[in-house]
């Protein structure tokens, strides 16, 4: 999808804080971050949301996982992070191109949903 925002991202059309990247995965510092450390992990190919991933993501999506891991700790998240995955409108999920957040930082994070 040649319009969307991470796509253009990924092709270095848009200016990103880069911090890792391979054949399958591209990742960078969130513009609005929650915390001391929010990085955004995407699969280089486009796919919309969680909901429509295949067979023929697994790769992608495998290499995803451990470069999160990989990441978080390289940011200095020794101790623990949170990965989330937002997906469609009930998950709300702004970016229609797949990511996983990477959230984390010295200190312990607030709960994830209010009861």
């Amino acid at each position: 999808m040649s319009d969307c925002i991470f796509c253009r991202i990924v092709r270095g059309e848009i200016p990103s804080k880069k911090v890792y990247e391979d054949e399958h995965v591209f990742a960078f510092h969130d513009i609005n971050p929650i915390a001391p450390v929010h990085v955004l992990v995407v699969p280089k190919a486009h796919v919309d949301s969680m909901a429509h991933l295949d067979e023929e993501h697994e790769a992608a999506m495998g290499r995803l996982m451990v470069a999160a891991g990989r990441i978080a700790r390289e940011q200095g998240c020794t101790d623990g992070f949170r990965t989330i995955v937002n997906t469609g409108r009930v998950g709300l999920q702004e970016v229609y191109h797949l990511h996983l957040h990477i959230v984390g930082g010295p200190n312990p994070l607030p709960p994830m949903l209010k009861r």
